[in-house]
């Protein structure tokens, strides 16, 4: 159960509204609030922390045709759980340094987009750190800071990371052909 801000009249039953990046899908509400069935598949692969009691969600609506378009397209199908590894000021944003699987690295690009717990980032570098790593960074502007739970992000903390869905699917189409 999720309580929320946003107007829940004009929010249907069967609804998606992704919860810090994972697209979920509204079985019940009340003026305040929400619920959704998290599956055993979406809790695996998801940051953990994001379930329990008390835990601060970005939450967005699906995109209806005809809204404004900014950022990039965002499905809510999270590919990895990446965890922050620095946090560094930058000016006036944070530079934020995050880890994820080796296999996901080549689907993320500088200057490409990136979902860290459902806000749309632009990356700002890429570097296999190791075998089994990537690291990259972006950086979190005040504005982003202060309307996500993007402000609050330490060493250590785990995000649902989603590469671009074009990556994701030149990534598939590439290891189709190499069968």
């Amino acid at each position: 159960v999720i309580a929320t801000g946003y107007d829940m009249d004009s929010v249907d039953l069967g609804a998606s509204i992704a919860c810090s990046g994972a697209c979920l899908t509204v079985v019940d509400k009340g003026d305040d609030w929400f619920a959704v069935d998290v599956s055993a598949e979406t809790a695996s692969k998801t940051a953990a922390d994001h379930w329990n009691e008390g835990a601060r969600l970005n939450l967005e609506r699906s995109l209806r045709l005809g809204d404004e378009f900014g950022g990039h397209i965002v499905t809510g199908h999270v590919d990895a759980v990446g965890t922050v590894v620095g946090v560094s000021p930058e000016g006036d944003s944070k530079r934020v340094e995050i880890s994820v699987p080796r296999a996901l690295g080549p689907m993320i690009a500088a200057k490409g987009s990136v979902s860290l717990d459902g806000v749309s980032m632009t990356v700002n570098d890429v570097r296999n750190t190791n075998e089994a790593t990537t690291d990259f960074s972006v950086n979190v502007i005040p504005h982003t800071a202060q309307h996500t739970t993007l402000a609050e992000l330490n060493r250590g903390r785990k995000l649902n990371v989603e590469v671009d869905v074009l990556a994701r699917y030149i990534g598939r189409m590439l290891a189709a052909r190499s069968q």
